[in-house]
């Protein structure tokens, strides 16, 4: 059987003397399925991260035309299980994969239509640039979806969704699908066909916000930490006015933002404090208009949405200008500048808001984050 390794004897620098005794013990390793690390290292060693993805911007307009088209096409039912479009990294041959461990999709589900129930031990959230009117029935809690809501969902958990209004909805998934695809632990099971008539109200609030939706409250009967957030839903009314007193505050000359011009929160879960889910951290950034970030680099790769505003960003050495809607990748180690260009007529909040979703807490866990800004 042939053998998959191949070792080159080379005449160079810390390598060593090309000789037909040399040759002969690299056919002996191959033979052996053997690699040794002295023709390797530097591939497998090197100075600072190497990402395999590179930085991309998707245009929601044309993701928006393209995801109503499917929308005209393409069924929602079991076997495709959601008309969700993925972003695929042009670096990473073809896969469904925005970076190494990030997945990142446009789902879009027509009046009427049932997203049918299943699990995954994948990780994931919902974020919604714009529209209302869908309901996402997480073990059996209906919770509505507005535009600049977070719903996050850990692992696990049953879940479907249906849309109750008269026009169709499209919204942003963020999974762990790549990482959980590589490390090989993934899980999935379907559930239910159709939901049941109670799971089909449209409740202003779901029985998660209610028990958890209180800031700086945890109910006494359900205290103890849990590995996801149990508030399935984080409001974009609460996620506004925060990001607004950071900047006031800022004016009235208190320490409240990460650098001048630059609100940013992270959403965190209310049992521990910690990111909302194990394997993904979530912020929302607003950079004033005018204002220039600090280029930043971070172990780790992130998928931002501009959900208001107009702006440049600077990834590594590719520059794009986004408005509402727009994605992009910042892969591992490659540096993150933004200036806001937004205005009034662009913005409600007259900055560039940005939702942000990254793969932080796996590298946090295994002792590998790494962060340095430029001065």
């Amino acid at each position: 059987m042939a053998t998959p390794v191949s070792i080159k004897a080379v005449d160079a620098p810390d390598q060593p003397t090309v000789t037909p005794e040399l040759e002969d013990l690299y056919r002996g390793f191959e033979k052996e399925l053997l690699v040794p690390l002295w023709t390797e290292i530097g591939d497998l060693m090197p100075p600072n991260p190497r990402s395999k993805a590179q930085p991309h911007r998707w245009e929601w307009a044309t993701l928006l035309e393209l995801a109503g088209r499917a929308g005209d096409l393409v069924p929602v039912g079991r076997g495709g299980e959601r008309r969700a479009i993925a972003l695929a990294n042009p670096a990473l041959g073809g896969k469904p994969y925005a970076s190494p461990t990030l997945w990142a999709a446009i789902q879009y589900l027509m009046p009427g239509e049932d997203a049918p129930e299943h699990r995954h031990t994948q990780n994931a959230f919902r974020f919604v640039v714009e529209g209302e009117g869908v309901w996402t029935v997480v073990g059996q809690d209906p919770v509505p979806m507005s535009r600049g809501d977070f719903l996050p969902q850990a692992g696990w958990n049953w879940h479907a969704h249906h849309n109750a209004a008269d026009q169709p909805m499209a919204w942003i998934d963020g999974l762990d699908i790549p990482f959980q695809y590589e490390v090989e632990g993934q899980f999935f099971e379907f559930g239910r066909d159709v939901i049941s008539d109670a799971e089909r109200i449209t409740p202003e609030r779901s029985r998660s916000q209610r028990l958890w939706g209180h800031p700086g409250i945890a109910p006494v009967s359900q205290l103890g930490s849990t590995q996801g957030s149990p508030l399935l839903c984080y409001r974009w009314e609460h996620t506004d006015r925060a990001l607004a007193d950071q900047l006031e505050l800022e004016a009235e000359r208190h320490g409240a933002t990460v650098e001048h011009g630059h609100a940013a929160i992270r959403f965190t879960n209310p049992t521990n404090g910690l990111d909302v889910l194990p394997t993904i951290r979530a912020e929302f950034h607003r950079v004033a208009a005018g204002v220039d970030t600090a280029p930043r680099r971070e172990t780790g790769s992130s998928v931002y949405q501009v959900f208001d505003g107009s702006g440049t960003i600077t990834v590594g050495d590719v520059t794009w200008s986004v408005t509402r809607g727009d994605l992009f990748v910042v892969p591992s180690w490659q540096p993150l500048s933004i200036r806001s260009e937004a205005s009034a007529s662009d913005s409600d909040s007259g900055a560039l808001d940005l939702f942000r979703f990254s793969d932080a807490p796996i590298f946090e866990k295994l002792n590998l984050a790494r962060t340095v800004v430029d001065a």
